[in-house]
C-alpha cells in the first residue's frame, strides 16, 4: 500500500483493534499507535452482547472469547431488601449469542491484539499522536506527527486516512474541530473486583437500589465479583479502601456479604456525550472518541466494535475502489446506534438515582408489574443486545430497488425479510459444495461481502429430493435449477470483475439436493435451505441478494436485474453492466 493510502489508527483498545483487523482481512494494511506500553491489564469493561459477539465472531475471536467468559443467565433488581423485578438472558432467538457473557476487557483486548499479529498486524506502542493538522473537506489533507520511542525527536506523517479511537480525551476529535456535545453526571462511581463471601450471586448481575444509592454486584469469570457503587461527588479521585468498599457494602447489600480482598478498585466519573459529527473528511471517529456511556447495561464497549467493524470494512472498500460515498454511512448508521445505546444506559442510571417518594414507588412497581408480563424481557433485553441494525435509512442500503412483495409470489410470509437494510434471519441448511457451515449465518461469520442467490421453489413435476424429475436432474422441469445456476454463474462472473472480488463469496441456496450431484469447479458455493426460510420468499425465483458483511441486506433484486443490483451497490465497483 502506497503512502497516501495509509490509515493511522490511533487507540489499540478493542475499537481499534476491531478496525484494524477488519482492514487486514478485508486486505488492507494498516498503522496502528498506542501511548500505553503495551496491552491493557485493567478490567474495565466487563459485558459482551450479541450484537458485539456476532462482529467479533467476524473477525474470528469470539470462541476464545467464550472460553474465557461466564454467560450471565440474567439480572434482578432489588429494593428495601426486596426482590422487585428481574430479566432472564438466553432467549435471544435468530443469533449464536441468545446471553450476554461477561469477559473483563483485558482479556477482550488481548484476544484482538493476538489475532491483529496473526493477521500480520502490529501496535506501535509508547507512540503517542503529539499534533495533527487537517485542512481542506473530502478529501482532507492530514499531517500528524508523531512522538516516537528511541528517535529523539518528534516524526512528521501523512496518512490517507485518520481514524481516532483514542478514547474521551481524544486528540483526533479536538484536531478535527468536532464538538463532544453532552453532560457529566454529578457523581462519583466507585468499584472493586475481588473475593466476596456471603452468598453473592453466581450467574446474574443484581441492581440493590437504595434510597443512599445504588450496588451493583457482577459475578467474575474464573471466581470472584465486581460490585459498584455510586455517591455524592466529591472531586476525589482515589480508588476506595477494601474497608471503605465493605461499608458500602453493608450499608446497601443483603446481611452476611463480605469483602475478603480486591484485586482491582478505581473511583471514575461517567460522561454522557457524542461527537457532533463521526468524519471530517479523511478524519473519522469511532468508539468512545464518538460517544461515551454510563456503565449501565454495558453498551460502551459493544457499540465502540460494532463502530470499528462497520467503519473496517467499508473503508477497505473504499480504499479497494468503491465508491468514497460509502463513507458517508458509516456516520448515518454508527450516530444512530451510539444515541439510542447513550438513551438506553441514561435510562437505567436515572432508575438508579432514584432515592425517595412517590418515583421511587413507582419505580418499583413498575419494575413489578413488567417483570410479572414479561414486559422488561422483551424491550430491554434486546435493545441491549444491539442486534438490530436500524439501517432502513442508510444511503448504503439504496431505496430505489423493488422492496419484497412487489412481485407476485413475493407477499405473504415476512416479505420484510429482504427489505434493504434489515440484519438476514438465520436459516438451517445442508452445505453441499464450497462450503462446511451448516446455516447461513454460520456462512456470514466470515464477514465478506455475499452474493446470495435464492433459487426459489422447485418446479412444476419435482420431487425436491432428487429422485426423478427433480429441478437440476437435466430431465423435465429442470428450469428453475438452471435459472438458479445461470445466475449463480453470472454472479461470480460479476464479482470477479468486480473492486472486492478478493472479499466477496457467491452461494447459491436452493431447496431441493439436485439429483445429478454439484460441479466441483464451480465459482459459487452451494447449499439446501433445509428451513426454507429464505428460499420461500424467492418464490419461482431466482433472487440475488446483496448481504453486506454485517449481514444485513444492501440490496436485492432478480436474476434479471443483476446489472442494476451491481450499479446499486457501490461495492461493487466497476461491474455494472448486466450479465443476464
Amino acid at each position: 500500500m502506497t503512502q497516501t493510502d495509509t490509515v493511522l489508527i490511533v487507540g489499540a483498545g478493542p475499537t481499534g483493534l476491531t478496525t484494524a483487523c477488519t482492514l487486514l482481512q478485508h486486505g488492507v494494511d494498516c498503522r496502528v499507535i498506542d501511548r500505553r506500553n503495551g496491552p491493557a491489564s485493567e478490567p474495565k469493561a466487563l459485558i459482551l452482547w450479541s450484537g458485539a459477539l456476532e462482529v467479533l465472531r467476524r473477525i474470528d475471536v469470539a470462541d476464545s472469547l467464550e472460553k474465557r467468559s461466564l454467560p450471565l443467565s440474567g439480572a434482578s433488581y432489588w429494593s428495601g431488601g426486596r426482590r422487585t423485578g428481574g430479566v432472564r438472558f438466553g432467549a435471544l432467538a435468530d443469533t449464536a449469542f441468545p446471553r450476554p457473557l461477561c469477559v473483563p476487557q483485558s482479556v477482550t483486548e488481548g484476544v484482538l491484539y493476538d489475532r491483529l499479529l496473526k493477521l500480520g498486524g502490529n501496535v506501535e506502542w509508547n507512540t503517542e499522536l503529539a499534533a495533527a493538522r487537517i485542512t481542506g473537506s473530502t478529501p482532507s489533507n492530514v499531517s500528524v506527527t508523531l512522538t516516537v520511542p528511541g528517535t529523539g525527536s518528534p516524526a512528521p506523517f501523512s496518512p490517507r486516512w485518520l481514524i481516532g479511537a483514542d478514547g474521551t480525551h481524544s486528540t483526533v476529535r479536538a484536531a478535527a474541530g468536532i464538538a463532544f456535545e453532552g453532560s457529566t453526571y454529578a457523581r462519583d462511581f466507585l468499584l472493586g473486583d475481588g473475593v466476596f463471601t456471603g452468598g453473592l450471586p453466581e450467574d446474574e448481575a443484581q441492581y440493590h437500589l437504595t434510597p443512599e444509592g445504588v450496588l451493583v454486584v457482577v459475578p467474575l469469570p474464573g471466581g470472584g465479583h465486581r460490585v459498584f457503587f455510586d455517591r455524592d461527588a466529591t472531586g476525589e479521585v482515589r480508588p476506595l479502601s477494601d474497608e471503605e468498599l465493605q461499608e458500602l457494602l453493608t450499608a446497601r447489600g443483603p446481611k452476611g456479604w463480605k469483602l475478603e480482598s480486591t484485586w482491582w478498585r478505581s473511583t471514575f466519573r461517567v460522561h454522557t456525550k457524542v461527537a457532533a459529527r463521526f468524519r471530517e473528511g479523511s478524519v473519522l471517529l469511532a468508539g468512545d472518541a464518538a460517544h461515551c456511556h454510563s456503565p449501565a447495561g454495558g453498551q460502551g464497549l459493544n457499540t465502540g466494535v460494532q463502530d470499528g467493524f462497520n467503519l473496517g470494512w467499508k473503508l477497505a472498500a473504499v480504499i479497494n475502489g468503491a465508491d468514497p460515498a460509502l463513507l458517508d454511512s458509516y456516520e448515518a448508521e454508527r450516530r444512530p446506534a451510539a444515541l439510542r445505546a447513550l438513551r438506553n444506559s441514561d435510562r437505567q442510571t436515572r432508575l438508579w438515582m432514584l432515592r425517595q417518594g412517590p418515583k421511587r414507588v413507582l419505580r418499583d412497581t413498575l419494575l413489578k408489574v413488567a417483570t410479572a408480563t414479561g414486559a422488561l424481557d422483551r424491550r430491554i433485553v434486546p435493545e441491549l443486545a444491539q442486534l438490530d441494525p436500524g439501517l432502513e435509512s442508510s444511503p448504503a442500503v439504496p431505496g430505489e430497488l423493488p422492496k419484497p412483495g412487489t412481485r407476485g409470489g413475493r407477499g405473504g410470509k415476512g416479505p420484510g425479510l429482504l427489505s434493504p437494510g434489515v440484519r438476514l434471519p438465520d436459516t438451517p441448511w445442508q452445505p453441499l459444495h464450497g462450503t462446511d457451515a451448516a446455516s447461513l449465518h454460520e456462512f456470514l461469520a466470515a464477514g465478506r461481502h455475499t452474493l446470495l442467490v435464492l433459487q426459489g421453489a422447485s418446479a412444476p413435476g419435482t420431487s425436491g429430493s432428487g429422485g426423478p424429475g427433480t429441478s437440476g436432474s437435466g430431465g423435465p422441469g429442470t428450469s428453475g435449477a438452471d435459472a438458479g445456476e445461470r445466475t449463480a454463474a453470472e454472479a461470480a462472473e460479476l464479482v470477479a470483475r468486480s473492486t472486492v472480488r478478493s472479499q466477496t463469496d457467491v452461494l447459491l441456496l436452493t431447496d431441493h439436493r439436485p439429483r445429478g450431484g454439484c460441479d466441483p469447479s464451480a465459482p459459487y458455493a452451494r447449499a439446501v435451505d433445509i428451513g426454507r426460510k429464505l428460499t420461500e420468499l424467492a418464490g419461482a425465483g431466482p433472487l440475488v441478494v446483496y448481504v453486506r458483511p454485517d449481514g444485513a441486506v444492501g440490496a436485492w433484486s432478480s436474476h434479471r436485474d443483476l446489472g442494476r443490483l451491481a450499479a446499486g451497490v457501490s461495492v461493487l465497483g466497476a461491474a455494472v453492466e448486466s450479465v443476464a
